[in-house]
């Protein structure tokens, strides 16, 4: 019970902690005061507890620590907070961003749809309006220039006339709804495909853009941009991991450096740049989808054109379906146009998490805190330490992977996000592992590591360390999503967001019942066919062994064989034939019946054997 009222509390201190931040000109989301109320909570330095009642002077000073926190916007942790359930809120993949804009699309076209399938007109006036209704159907389908356009109106016009004329319309009432719907799709598509094929014949589509041309010139302006930020917020992640190092070997620089929230900063750089590297993979994968479109557009116009070309008048089931396709690719171009102003959406936002970095840390003063620091890059850092290698006997109950020896080396799920596992909890601070060291396999998860001396000190003693990360975690609470360990900390899951389905990485990972179901007999079978343990079986093969002794087969090539072939001849098989008479007669014979009397002897000794006939005369037949 002490945890369900603990629960209740925290609800009312979220409710609580909005309205006072709402108060002071912040208008937060519930998502992101549910994230800070549990962070704080979890924070060991503020001496909260999940499992004991809150009192009324906790629940004051959680809110006073909220409150302080939220508003505190000089502080880099807030805004990686609050950049994470930014991004966990608002980014989808293709499929999802895609499915919701036909879904969006399909809502904003079912009124439209409705009145159309669901009139039943009579009079020819009632007829051209449902058509009218149609050809703005068509063209807000495709998305191929408003209703508003004379000269695109006019176009749809044209090619729906040819496509379904006002005379066929009656066929079209009296279609079902459900064929109504899927007729309208069709027509969409058949339609757009005739506009865009007189536009490459230059007959027309004046309202259409040059959708490859445009992706082309996106595409390049999105990659220079994304690649840009991430170059600038890699070169401050590598300052800061100087500088923290730098503290950890000369106290002095501790002494200095101390007051400054280089952690917090640094944790905000990497987390902006593990969604900028989310951004860009799906910027190249666009871009390579682009490209294989355009290829496979140019090939079905080229189709078209060749099918088309001096032809006075062509079958439908031979152009349909080349129309068709060339509206489908028009659509993936328009799928691809929107992703990626998405992207570009998404990659302008997360801006703003990130200038905080210029307000606590200028370029002057980053200078002449970096004077005699040494700043080293991902790259170099690994570069340095690509000669060494963890020696695997060293270690009798740890199991380490190599690429030499382990398939699917780079398919591996790296925890902490590719991080060393032991700078983490021991420095705090983020250095990209080298997996050419060493992956340590543990408990059925892989770690890398920095350096062999940080692999040999983790593999000592994994737990501990891995409990160090974890504790690093609860004081700087926008490391669970960096490091990705929201296994450990599933119930820090926002209110809100744990009602938003599908939805996002704050969330804990789905859970369902599975089974698995082993193979009785793994090895190959071993059952010998021909064992028999039936004594009598056993008799039957012996006894049919021993007859096929004694049989000889012999056979033999004569002069007059050896030459011979197979010969085969085709005959004409004679045909049913039949007469045919004037009448049909037939005649009777009468049956002999003779019988012998005597033939069993009598009183006497000598047989007496009498013949008698009596077979009737011919004449009385």
């Amino acid at each position: 019970m002490s945890g369900e009222r603990t629960q209740s509390v925290i609800k009312r201190i979220i409710r609580q902690v909005g309205l006072e931040c709402a108060a002071q000109g912040q208008s937060l989301s519930e998502t992101l005061v549910a994230f800070m109320v549990k962070a704080i909570v979890l924070d060991p330095r503020n001496d909260f507890s999940m499992d004991r009642i809150i009192t009324e002077n906790d629940t004051q000073d959680l809110i006073q620590l909220c409150v302080t926190r939220l508003l505190d916007t000089t502080n880099p942790s807030l805004s990686t907070i609050k950049m994470q359930v930014y991004f966990d809120m608002n980014y989808a993949n293709r499929d999802e961003l895609l499915s919701e804009q036909e879904r969006v699309l399909e809502g904003k076209l079912a009124p439209l749809v409705r009145d159309i399938t669901e009139s039943d007109p009579h009079a020819q006036e009632d007829m051209e309006n449902v058509y009218q209704k149609i050809i703005t159907y068509t063209l807000l389908r495709s998305g191929l220039g408003s209703p508003a356009d004379i000269e695109a109106v006019r176009e749809v016009t044209a090619a729906l006339q040819s496509v379904l004329p006002q005379t066929e319309m009656i066929t079209f009432i009296s279609l079902s709804k459900k064929d109504k719907e899927q007729q309208l799709k069709d027509l969409a598509m058949l339609v757009s495909g005739i506009r865009l094929y007189n536009k490459q014949c230059q007959k027309g589509g004046s309202s259409i853009d040059d959708l490859p041309d445009i992706l082309n010139e996106t595409i390049l302006s999105a990659t220079r941009t994304l690649d840009e930020r991430l170059n600038s917020c890699q070169l401050l992640a590598y300052r800061y991991t100087a500088l923290l190092e730098s503290m950890q070997e000369d106290p002095h620089r501790h002494s200095q450096l101390h007051s400054l929230k280089l952690k917090e900063a640094l944790f905000n750089v990497r987390q902006y740049e593990a969604f900028l590297c989310i951004l860009q993979s799906n910027t190249i994968t666009s871009a390579q989808e682009v490209e294989s479109l355009n290829v496979q557009f140019e090939a079905a116009m080229m189709v078209l054109k060749n099918t088309v070309v001096d032809k006075t008048s062509i079958e439908s089931e031979e152009v349909f379906p080349l129309f068709r396709e060339l509206s489908k690719l028009w659509t993936s171009f328009q799928d691809e146009m929107l992703l990626l102003r998405f992207l570009t959406n998404m990659a302008n936002d997360l801006q703003q998490f990130v200038e905080v970095q210029s307000q606590l840390f200028p370029e002057e003063m980053l200078t002449s805190l970096l004077e005699g620091v040494t700043v080293k890059s991902d790259k170099e850092r690994i570069k340095e330490t690509m000669g060494t290698k963890v020696n695997a006997s060293d270690f009798k109950n740890q199991e380490w992977l190599f690429p030499e020896t382990t398939d699917n080396f780079d398919q591996l799920l790296i925890q902490y996000h590719g991080f060393c596992a032991h700078s983490i909890g021991v420095k705090g601070i983020t250095l990209r592992g080298n997996p050419a060291i060493g992956i340590l396999k543990h408990k059925e998860k892989y770690y890398v590591f920095s350096s062999k001396e940080a692999a040999y000190l983790f593999a000592q003693d994994p737990d501990k360390f891995i409990q160090l990360n974890v504790e690093k975690a609860k004081k700087y609470a926008e490391l669970i999503q960096l490091l990705e360990l929201r296994h450990q900390f599933e119930y820090l899951v926002p209110h809100a967001q744990a009602r938003n389905a599908n939805r996002g990485s704050l969330k804990p990972p789905p859970k369902c019942d599975s089974g698995t179901q082993t193979d009785t007999h793994i090895l190959p079978p071993t059952i010998v066919t021909s064992y028999e343990w039936n004594e009598w079986e056993l008799r039957r093969k012996a006894i049919k062994l021993a007859n096929l002794r004694r049989k000889l087969t012999h056979s033999m090539q004569t002069d007059l064989s050896h030459m011979r072939r197979e010969n085969s001849t085709q005959v004409y098989l004679p045909k049913d034939a039949g007469t045919q008479t004037k009448r049909d007669n037939s005649s009777n014979v009468p049956k002999p019946q003779i019988f012998l009397k005597g033939l069993r002897g009598g009183p006497s000794p000598t047989t007496h054997m009498v013949t008698v006939d009596l077979t009737r005369p011919l004449d009385e037949t």
